[in-house]
């Protein structure tokens, strides 16, 4: 069966599927977009990724392409029609196509909107096998990484440093020493006094929504969290790592820059929150409000 994608109001194949020339998205990284995991049939912690869309639309004055229902349907549909049990639905909107020129179109354009879908592997019943390295990398990115933008080329530049060194992830250290997150994903330590920390929200990193979702199974476990900067040297000493993104879920990172991260092995807070995080997606039950 062959794939089909979504472009401007037409379901396409996907070898077929293409955007004008002069989309903004291509010529400018004008867009933004978002990934939801498919589990089941079930769009896991969709709320949260369509909320993230509208707020990153908003800071670069793209209006909605369609109202947040019809775009769910548009959703459904291009999953239903690739057959995704397990897998994730990419949707992309741009500012529309316009003649070339730095500043917005004088004349409103519609947004262009691009949706497609492809399987992933089931979601991991089991952390262990679900495990990865990283590296370091300097953070090499505009100032409003807050914004799901296309622009990507620092985090693909980071990530295909991590692929030649055989890691799965990069991790970015801003200039002054601090970890903000990885090339695709939110960064977590245990630090070496035992306290479970991530970055703060700012303009420096994205923010994620399956840290979002796992802060609000936190709180209702009682499991105590800290956000807030932390060192590139505090990572390093780190007695645990893990990451999350919607296609991550929560993973361990085992070494960072070759050296293990404590001994090696999940330890028993990474251990415990991917368990939190899979009956949540198994059970899909309300998602919980970042506070």
């Amino acid at each position: 069966m062959s794939r089909i994608a979504y472009v401007n109001g037409r379901y396409v194949p996907h070898r077929e599927a293409a955007v004008h020339v002069e989309d903004r998205g291509y010529q400018f990284a004008d867009a933004v977009y978002e990934v939801v995991h498919v589990h089941d049939g079930r769009f896991v912690d969709e709320e949260p990724h369509l909320d993230r869309l509208e707020r990153s639309l908003r800071e670069i004055r793209i209006p909605m392409p369609m109202p947040r229902a019809a775009l769910q349907r548009v959703l459904r549909e291009v999953v239903r029609r690739n057959r995704i049990a397990e897998g994730i639905v990419y949707f992309q909107i741009s500012r529309g196509v316009a003649r070339r020129d730095h500043a917005f179109p004088t004349r409103p354009v519609p947004p262009a909107l691009v949706v497609t879908a492809k399987r992933l592997k089931p979601f991991p019943t089991r952390i262990e096998g679900w495990k990865a390295t990283a590296i370091t990398h300097p953070d090499q990115r505009w100032a409003r990484c807050d914004i799901k933008t296309v622009g990507l080329l620092p985090n693909v530049l980071a990530r295909q440093a991590a692929v030649e060194r055989g890691a799965t992830e990069a991790i970015m250290i801003a200039p002054d020493g601090t970890v903000t997150e990885g090339a695709s994903t939110t960064v977590w330590i245990v630090d070496a006094e035992g306290r479970l920390r991530t970055r703060d929200l700012g303009g420096n990193i994205l923010p994620g929504c399956t840290r979002q979702v796992l802060m609000g199974l936190m709180r209702e476990e009682g499991i105590a969290f800290l956000e807030g900067p932390f060192t590139e040297a505090e990572l390093r000493s780190a007695r645990e790592a893990f990451i999350t993104s919607a296609s991550s879920f929560v993973k361990p990172i085992l070494a960072i820059d070759g050296v293990l991260v404590g001994d090696g092995t999940p330890g028993p807070v990474t251990r415990r929150l991917f368990e939190i995080f899979a009956r949540h997606v198994g059970g899909m039950r309300n998602v919980p409000r970042a506070a």
